[in-house]
């Protein structure tokens, strides 16, 4: 009796009293730990989860402001974010034993990907990217020249994949016609995206994260018989690397490209032809952009080379127009908006933007943060885990999983103890 620990709670800290058991060359057991869970550390469960909330939510210095205001003084910020770290351990079990909820076959299953760049401490670069910050001469003394980087960030990949039910269109859903719509019927509305779930990691390659994506998508449609549709922004490494692991897993799946990044190639190239601000942009932009969504991304292409010809552009007053051009003949395959209005497929990255601005603008992004690997991480992936409603769940695999490794099964251990 009389062996005492302290426990920082939401209420403060306490001081803990209960029965140890020992053995002679054996470290000290105390049952009552196992039989109420107690953990190896300071701080008690409940006052880790909220550390976690506030701390994914907003600086570390605002977690601890918010906790001293609630609890009082219990929690350093340094051990705020090694509290963060910890809590995310589980994760990707978490995710190996979750069976998301079944679709039917005429519902669409969609994916998409992409990368953002976080800025690290140099220990937390990677190599090449270090080597160029080490290295790099910077040509004006006290500010960076136009078009320099200063090679400090580090390039995170996210991946999400959502359910969406059918909803065909026409090109005039999406693009209004230069006359404009005719008020006898709305533009039918595009698909939602239900059941969205992310992933994201800034210490796994690209290809990690996306085959946790086709993962996921096929935990969802184990017999594929769903369409899969791949939604992605042209970039030629993503694009191989999904192909590759779609052939590996010998699934057919639909890539289109983001009309977004094609309407902004279309306006880049409107601006050789208009000025920037004018109605006669943008009935151009329009006319071509419903070219391309009725699937006749050539056509377009063809038509803006023959007007450029036609107005003897060259040079840099051509350039624009030469890029929507190239972008346009070299995605051909990947811009067959027509198949895919009308099957009801989304044709925008929406969820994934959205994705980037959430898991890592709002947070990883905040003006002066320096990250390193492991707490970076560890934001990123529980801040996902938070987008997909799975924190509750996952908070109870958690513990369970941390009474498991703090107190194993008598098997597992076999002690020889006395009172």
């Amino acid at each position: 009796m009389g062996h005492s620990r302290l426990l920082a709670c939401v209420f403060g800290t306490v001081t803990i009293t209960r029965t140890a058991w020992r053995g002679k060359g054996q470290t000290s057991v105390h049952p009552a730990d196992a039989e109420l869970s107690l953990p190896a550390h300071l701080h008690s469960h409940g006052l880790r989860r909220l550390a976690v909330l506030e701390a994914v939510r907003g600086s570390y210095d605002q977690a601890k402001e918010a906790i001293d205001r609630s609890c009082g003084k219990v929690l350093g910020k340094r051990q705020a974010e090694l509290l963060v770290v910890a809590a995310a351990v589980d994760v990707d079990d978490f995710y190996r034993c979750t069976i998301p909820l079944p679709s039917t076959a005429a519902t669409a299953l969609v994916m998409q990907a992409d990368g953002k760049g976080v800025v690290m401490r140099p220990e937390a670069l990677r190599p090449a990217t270090l080597k160029a910050h080490l290295n790099g001469r910077r040509a004006l003394r006290t500010r960076l020249a136009p078009g320099e980087k200063p090679h400090r960030k580090r390039m995170a990949t996210l991946a999400c994949v959502f359910d969406a039910d059918p909803a065909p269109r026409r090109p005039h859903d999406v693009i209004a016609p230069p006359e404009g719509r005719s008020t006898t019927r709305t533009p039918r509305p595009g698909p939602r995206a239900q059941r969205k779930w992310l992933t994201a990691s800034l210490v796994h390659p690209p290809e990690h994260v996306i085959a946790a994506a086709f993962e996921q998508a096929e935990a969802r449609d184990r017999d594929h018989l769903r369409d899969w549709v791949v939604l992605v922004d042209g970039a030629r490494h993503q694009l191989e690397l999904i192909r590759a692991e779609a052939d590996r897993r010998h699934i057919k799946v639909h890539v289109l490209l983001d009309f977004v990044h094609v309407a902004e190639y279309v306006w880049a190239a409107a601006h050789c032809f208009h000025k920037p601000g004018t109605p006669d942009a943008e009935v151009w932009v329009a006319g071509h952009l419903t070219t391309v969504l009725h699937g006749q991304a050539d056509r377009a292409a063809t038509e803006i080379t023959a007007e450029a010809d036609r107005a003897h552009l060259h040079g840099t007053r051509r350039e624009s127009a030469d890029a929507c051009v190239r972008y346009l003949t070299g995605h051909l395959d990947q811009l067959r908006y027509d198949t895919a209005l009308a099957a009801g497929w989304p044709i925008a990255t929406g969820p994934i933007e959205g994705a980037c601005r959430y898991l890592i603008g709002d947070r990883l992004d905040i003006t002066g943060s320096r990250w390193g690997l492991a707490g970076a991480e560890a934001v990123l992936t529980l801040r996902a885990l938070i987008d997909n409603g799975d924190f509750a769940a996952y908070w109870r695999y958690h513990l369970a999983r941390e009474h498991e490794r703090l107190y194993p099964t008598p098997d597992q251990h076999n002690y020889n103890l006395t009172a």
